[in-house]
């Protein structure tokens, strides 16, 4: 089964697609912020063109372990996107996903240069690849 992660943010949402076994993330897309609406829309069609079994949306906390203003907006965008497909929607910690795509990106000897611009597409990717081996040790 194929999983889709959605890393939601204001501007931008990053989109990483698991392989058939679920085992490896890897960046799938960025879609620019229109509506929470439209956004979901593309989000549940490029979920269906892919033929994804699970959408994790990360979702970012307060350290008093409540939905910060992001993670709420994230919330809100995932049951829009519930109200548009019947595919399951798990929400997922996202904490520092951005950091640690950057932090990874910069281990891996990427250019200062090739590393500018947006982190979305690899925050998604660090969002699933958390999900799959959280999932893996269960």
């Amino acid at each position: 089964m194929r999983i889709l992660a959605v890393d939601h943010g204001e501007k931008r949402i990053g989109l990483a697609l698991s392989d058939p076994t679920a085992t490896i993330a890897s960046p799938l897309k960025v879609i620019q912020h229109v509506s929470r609406m439209i956004d979901a829309a593309q989000v549940a069609d490029i979920a269906a063109q892919n033929e994804v079994g699970l959408i994790v949306v990360g979702q970012s906390y307060d350290e008093d372990g409540n939905p910060n203003p992001a993670g709420r907006r994230a919330g809100r965008f995932a049951d829009e996107l519930r109200n548009q497909t019947n595919i399951p929607i798990e929400m997922w910690d996202e904490s520092h996903s951005t950091q640690i795509a950057r932090a990874a990106r910069i281990e891996l000897g990427v250019s200062r240069k090739k590393r500018a611009g947006h982190q979305d597409e690899f925050a998604a990717v660090v969002i699933l690849q958390s999900y799959l081996e959280a999932r893996r040790n269960v």
